[in-house]
């Protein structure tokens, strides 16, 4: 683990325009131009850059209306949603495992009676691999460069589907490591006269800590109680990930016919379980960076590309979480996260303000940066999911904003109200302060009409779980492709 170290130089103090202290006087907008780098070269748009607008209030485009009761929706319409490809992939994963643990057991398979380690060592690595920063962001580069706009859409729908729900794949190889671990430590109890004890008590231990990291990654509790899942998850993870290498390449070096184990280099390295573990081990890198006083709306230097999500923690190993980067482009001076109140955590980032925040500084890539692949999209948050969606859009001009928050401007401040007014047109956003407005629109009657003018290809949606379950059964209905926040993790 790297130590922290003093960045080049900190980033200077937000000055009294964006603290909100000064009155915003209105200035004539001015014409600049803006490079918006793609992977295919750089694209120059000539627009209007205008200051954050001081807070006035404006006659509803829409008239408030009655928040409608919630639409009927089919049988087949709710199985659909449920059973998404996350399932689909945890499905396939963990039945193909248990037919092989199945085969193991009844003796038709001799593989994991010789290799024993492979099938838990592999599984758990391969799981761990699906949530790694680097092997995720690779993905979503080939993707991105390689189909782009051009390719069918319902492969591009298909390659953001799959995507978005590696964590399938995460989770049923991860249950699956631990299933194949609890079969291994069952056959060395079997044989516990010929294994020494210190084998045996590590096999326990190793079971102990990843069922209970497993449990802890129950939806439920993730949903419920996010901060259990963050410090029990993650640090039984890794704890339980040390125990499982412990037993796994003691177990194979101790040679059950002399009673002794085996130390030499080259028994080691023909050992498959040493590889694997090898190379789990030096995946994800942990740095430190200086973010901005600012209370609310934490600012870090450098600019970010669109889509991206950014881990931040008080300590190095003890809990992370997860917020979307807004970002004006790769070459911005500044990226900024969104940290609404909602738990422990980012309560004490609004009322005991650090100083530094560990945080991981290769960043995790998010649905929304599969938008390159769509010519026109949709997004649509609500609240801090804004975080997860503003970049997109700043970024891109073929995406429009559906924004849908209550104070919008006294809430999120000159800061995030700035970057919307400076780089996206009234034709490219719907702001719905629902304060002003007299309460929460019918969403799904904004993203009908938005969809059919925009000539939008796809909707990509970030909201709380109601919100979420709302417009996605709603665009499922209407045949709009649609992608929304996950909480079956």
């Amino acid at each position: 683990m790297s130590a922290p170290r003093a960045p080049n130089s900190a980033a200077p103090p937000y000055d009294d325009p964006e603290k909100g202290t000064l009155e915003i006087q209105a200035v004539h907008p001015t014409v600049v131009t803006l490079g918006l780098s793609d992977k295919k070269g750089d694209t120059t748009i000539s627009t209007e850059v205008v200051p954050a607008p001081p807070v006035k209030k404006e006659t509803p485009a829409i008239p408030p209306a009655k928040k409608p009761s919630p639409k009927q929706l089919s049988s087949w319409t709710l199985l659909k949603l449920w059973y998404n490809t996350y399932r689909k992939f945890f499905t396939v994963v963990f039945t193909l495992n248990m037919i092989a643990l199945g085969f193991t057991i009844a003796g038709y398979w001799q593989y994991p009676v010789r290799y024993p380690g492979a099938l838990i060592v592999g599984n758990i690595s391969f799981g761990v691999m699906m949530r790694n920063e680097l092997f995720g962001r690779t993905l979503y580069l080939i993707v991105n460069t390689l189909f782009a706009k051009w390719s069918p859409m319902w492969f591009r729908l298909a390659c953001t589907s799959t995507l978005q729900h590696l964590g399938g794949i995460h989770s049923g190889c991860t249950i699956s490591g631990i299933a194949w671990l609890i079969w291994r430590v069952v056959t060395v109890f079997k044989e516990h006269r010929i294994m020494p004890n210190s084998i045996l008590t590590m096999g326990v231990i190793s079971n102990f800590i990843l069922v209970i990291c497993a449990i802890s990654a129950f939806p439920w509790v993730r949903n419920t109680h996010h901060n259990v899942f963050e410090r029990h998850h993650r640090f039984s993870g890794w704890s339980g990930l040390g125990a499982t290498w412990i037993f796994v390449i003691f177990s194979d070096l101790y040679d059950t016919e002399t009673g002794t184990y085996n130390f030499t280099g080259p028994h080691i390295v023909r050992q498959q379980d040493f590889w694997f573990v090898l190379a789990l081990t030096f995946l994800v890198p942990v740095d430190i960076e200086l973010p901005s006083p600012k209370v609310a709306v934490i600012r870090f230097q450098r600019g970010m590309q669109q889509g991206l999500l950014s881990r931040i923690s008080r300590s190095a190993v003890w809990e992370y979480h997860a917020f979307g980067v807004i970002s004006e482009g790769p070459h911005a001076k500044y990226h900024y996260l969104i940290a609404g109140v909602q738990g422990d955590f980012t309560r004490s980032l609004v009322n005991d303000p650090p100083t530094h925040l560990w945080t991981r500084q290769l960043k995790v890539a998010g649905v929304s940066n599969t938008s390159n692949l769509y010519r026109r999209g949709i997004r649509v948050c609500t609240g801090t999911g804004l975080g997860a969606a503003l970049a997109t859009c700043i970024q891109s001009p073929y995406w429009y904003l559906i924004w849908i928050g209550s104070d919008q401007e006294k809430t999120f401040g000159p800061t995030i109200s700035g970057l919307i007014h400076r780089h996206l047109g009234p034709e490219r956003y719907t702001l719905w302060d629902s304060k002003q407005r007299g309460g929460r629109p019918d969403v799904m009657k904004i993203v009908k009409e938005v969809h059919a003018t925009w000539q939008a290809e796809v909707v990509f949606i970030t909201s709380n779980y109601q919100g979420n379950q709302e417009v996605m059964a709603g665009c499922k209905e209407a045949g709009i492709p649609a992608f929304g926040t996950l909480w079956d993790f």
